[in-house]
């Protein structure tokens, strides 16, 4: 059996992280990011695809390359959850599990915050965990992807 690929989306600004609002996304990089991911998926035997883009069309157009190439997406969208109708339409082409992370706990945040695009078509949200959101999601979707005994009753 092939190994599942999850792709990683990270939206705009997130390229900034280590140097953006510390005291909400702490100081760690997208370098850090990656590297957790692919640590991650390495030891669960899933291939990984990590994306960042700032601009929307760009994001859209790696969704909708996603269908028949990934398994399931890993999306911190950032600012656009919260405003991207076409983003949340081009999340369902690929019919793949999603998993929306967000680093801070955009609940305790402010208000315009609270509301998602996303959430709604999500297999699962994590937020407020920091960088470590992504490794908890990647482990969610390998158990959604290759089921095992272990964690059948998780799924």
């Amino acid at each position: 059996m092939t190994a599942p690929t999850v792709l990683v989306l990270n939206g705009p600004n997130l390229d900034m992280l280590g140097t953006r609002q510390p005291e909400h996304y702490g100081h760690q990089t997208l370098d850090d990011v990656r590297a957790l991911c692919e640590r991650i998926a390495a030891s669960l035997d899933v291939e990984l695809d990590f994306f960042q883009s700032n601009h929307e069309g760009g994001m859209l157009e790696r969704i909708h390359r996603a269908r028949g190439s990934a398994d399931a997406i890993v999306i911190n969208a950032g600012g656009w959850t919260h405003t991207s109708v076409a983003l949340r339409d081009a999340l369902v082409v690929p019919e793949i599990p999603i998993v929306e992370v967000h680093i801070s706990n955009i609940h305790a945040r402010e208000e315009f915050r609270h509301h998602s695009f996303i959430s709604p078509i999500a297999h699962a949200v994590i937020a407020g965990a920091g960088i470590t959101g992504y490794k908890f999601a990647i482990e969610h979707l390998a158990a959604v992807l290759v089921p095992s005994e272990g964690n059948a009753a998780r799924s």
